[in-house]
């Protein structure tokens, strides 16, 4: 082989394993010849000649080895000039082209520094696939980590998903490769193609790409994710100069794919911008403040509801491109609703294109299975304790926030994170240094993570699904809390359920179960949480979890949705259970919107309707949720009718509500409860009314208080207590007083 290169470099690149091939192609400097040579791998080109762009010269290039390695010294020149590569094929095709070897690197070394140590907090601005002009040439950088790769390439349409044709260059000991290609747009296929530690070769998606192709094609699409005029300014502004604690949160958990459908079959799906029309309207007929959707995160199996993710920062292409996901944000904000997103650093899959053994060794995720694998899930547990991946992590936190104006993120299954032997048998999980089973990477990660997003973005929600009893999930780093907003009530959820599920006959004996959750109400910022994880898998629908016949299945979950109002905490109601439907969720087809031509399912989205307005309206339900001035009981004792009554509390005492539960039905004349006020109420709010479905029993006028002492108060009042009701009585106030 008669070339100026070395000729193991040379075969290193024919052989497609070279860590760095800008060292090999491209042109260089031939400084004992005073000359310029310029070398190309093109394995199908025939010929191939140097075009010089300013002079229009042209230099033919030799064809040094058979497979496709070509070179040209240029004598008397050593300057470097701009140049293309004409190449033709055995075909006879011509193709003129850039090279993509003669451009300089792009990202700087102190990115670089930054993501190795893991607070690059907007690496996706580097890594991926970036659109940009390099020198007048328009083309697409395309930047990766895999440091225990041989060899890393571009492969798409481009160069036929040939390795050997686009070679990247490591950046140095970063594990980072990047390479420009001239001429690579918007809308073009593309993945990685990884030669590993042991010779194998991976094809992968992009972790960082902005857009994939529809399941179950696997490619990555570049994607240009600026450029989108957003008209949300008054909304941004209005959140990030609050906070959320004090104001009403009311939450509508959707699923997209399953919500409303154009048809039942596999891609019978609406796109972002129809729902945002129609979903939007619905939510704000409703009353809600925020929706929350369950992950949208491109994930390559429906049945997983999007909880295995694979594209960690491309929007799901089920329903439509990145920038008509920021349509539908964009058109929620205008209208006046938050949006928050199902968000899963606790597990990845499996699958051969994802993260997975993604350079050929465990990279996102431990090596051990007894470390880095969930049995009941099936999945890789991320590996915390590693700066590039904490970064991965929590910079996608911030492009949600960042790039698509989220307004909270519910974090999934936090508790897994937590605990090294969660859902693990003994001998199937390895302790901490300290021997103890506590993720302690798991635990600095979270605290790092919500500490960096408050940092940029103070008005958001950072929330946790936490199944444990973990202490301080809602408090900040600096007193030992892990630094979430919110914490989702799952003791309380269950105990309720639990509660509202039994034959009112049995509920007397079991009160314990709708009153203990005030023991440790003001412990976390809770959200009480109906989810979907509670209308699946044989569990039943809201509507069916109770008991009774026709009507009190649809008294008793009024009840239950009154007393969930009045309970401290902010609200979450998954989809369906506002008109009550009868079947379990089923991602596979849409909500049965036909039940609301039945009358009691149209009063009951009536009801739930009404509630979220009371739930607005009356400061008292929302104010003082995270304290316990904000409650105080009046009986929780009468286990005997399964009764309760309690006081919700504003920060201007004025603004007081009472709530009375009946959660059997039995209704009762003559019932008296203590009044801590010496004043007139009026019923504001009863399930019971034939408006909602119900028997129409309530106190339609006026309840004067009487110097009666009772329940520790120093009044007391006679009421009319509705079966399987919840009522609300507002007391009158001179606000001289």
């Amino acid at each position: 082989m008669n070339t100026t290169a070395n000729i193991d470099e040379v075969y290193k690149v024919i052989n497609a394993e070279h860590h760095d091939p800008f060292s090999v192609l491209g042109m260089h400097r031939l400084e004992s010849e005073n000359a310029m040579v310029v070398r190309a791998y093109l394995p199908n080109a025939k010929e191939i000649e140097v075009v010089e762009l300013s002079k229009n010269n042209t230099y033919p290039m030799e064809k040094i080895d058979e497979r496709g390695f070509f070179e040209v010294v240029i004598k008397d020149r050593n300057d470097f000039f701009k140049y293309n590569l004409r190449a033709t094929d055995y075909v006879g095709n011509t193709f003129t082209f850039y090279d993509p070897y003669c451009f300089m690197p792009v990202i700087s070394d102190y990115d670089l520094y930054l993501f190795n140590e893991g607070n690059h907090h907007k690496i996706y601005e580097k890594l991926g696939t970036h659109r940009m002009t390099i020198d007048g040439v328009e083309g697409t950088l395309f930047a990766v980590w895999a440091p225990c790769a041989k060899r890393v390439s571009v492969v798409g349409n481009f160069n036929q998903w040939d390795g050997r044709r686009h070679q990247m260059r490591v950046r140095g000991s970063s594990g980072v490769w990047e390479l420009f290609i001239p001429g690579v747009g918007e809308g073009e296929l593309y993945k990685y193609e990884i030669k590993t530690p042991h010779n194998e070769i991976y094809i992968k998606a992009d972790p960082y790409a902005f857009y994939s192709e529809l399941r179950p094609n696997t490619a990555s699409i570049v994607y240009d994710i600026e450029g989108y005029e957003w008209h949300d300014a008054d909304w941004m502004r209005e959140r990030d100069s609050s906070n959320s604690f004090d104001k009403p949160i009311s939450i509508y958990e959707v699923h997209l794919g399953s919500w409303k459908r154009v048809s039942n079959d596999e891609n019978g799906f609406y796109s972002y911008r129809e729902l945002a029309d129609m979903l939007v309207e619905y939510v704000k007929y409703m009353g809600y403040t925020h929706i929350e959707l369950l992950p949208i995160a491109e994930h390559p199996f429906d049945g997983s509801w999007g909880y295995q993710v694979t594209g960690y920062y491309a929007a799901t292409s089920r329903y439509g491109q990145p920038k008509d996901f920021m349509y539908f944000v964009d058109k929620c904000h205008q209208n006046g609703i938050g949006v928050i997103i199902d968000w899963v650093p606790a597990h990845f899959p499996k699958d051969g294109h994802g993260l997975a053994r993604f350079d050929g060794t465990a990279l996102y995720e431990h090596y051990d299975p007894k470390q880095g694998e969930h049995p009941d899930w099936g999945t890789h547990i991320f590996n915390y304790g590693r700066n590039e991946v904490k970064n991965f992590l929590i910079a996608n936190a911030m492009f949600w926030f960042d790039k698509y104006h989220i307004d909270g993120l519910r974090v999934d299954a936090v508790a897994s994170m937590l605990y090294l032997d969660y859902g693990k048998k003994d001998g199937e999980w390895i302790p901490n240094r300290w021997g103890g089973k506590e993720n302690v990477d798991a635990i600095e990660f979270m605290r790092q993570l919500n500490s960096t997003v408050f940092q940029y973005f103070p008005g958001v929600m950072m929330i946790a699904e936490e199944s444990t009893a973990w202490a301080l999930v809602t408090k900040p780093p600096y007193t030992g809390g892990l630094g979430f907003s919110y914490k989702w009530n799952m003791g309380w959820m269950n105990d309720f359920l639990r509660y509202m599920s039994m034959d009112s006959v049995y509920r007397k004996y079991h009160q314990n179960l709708i009153t203990f959750s005030l023991m440790y109400a003001f412990s976390e910022n809770f959200i009480l949480v109906l989810s979907h994880d509670e209308v699946v898998h044989g569990k039943c629908s809201m509507i069916n979890k109770m008991p009774g016949d026709y009507w009190q299945k649809f008294a008793g979950l009024r009840a239950s949705y009154g007393y969930l109002y009045g309970h401290p905490g902010k609200k979450l109601l998954f989809m369906g259970g506002e008109f009550a439907q009868f079947i379990e969720w089923n991602y596979k087809q849409s909500l049965d919107w036909f039940l609301l031509d039945y009358d009691m399912h149209k009063k009951m989205q009536d009801y739930v309707r009404d509630l979220n307005k009371l739930y607005r309206s009356e400061k008292a339900l929302y104010e003082v949720d995270f304290h316990y001035d904000g409650f105080e009981w009046i009986d929780c004792n009468d286990t005997e009718h399964s009764i309760i009554s309690f006081m919700r509390k504003g920060k201007d005492w004025h603004n007081s509500l009472i709530f009375v539960c009946n959660f059997t039905p039995v209704p009762h004349e003559d019932y008296r409860i203590g009044s801590p006020f010496n004043t007139t109420y009026d019923e504001i709010f009863n399930s019971d009314w034939e408006k909602y479905g119900g028997s129409n029993v309530g106190n339609f006028e006026p309840i004067k208080a009487e110097e009666i002492s009772m329940h520790n108060k120093p009044y007391s009042m006679r009421l009319r207590i509705p079966p399987l009701a919840t009522i609300v009585l507002k007391p009158r106030f001179d606000r001289k007083d």
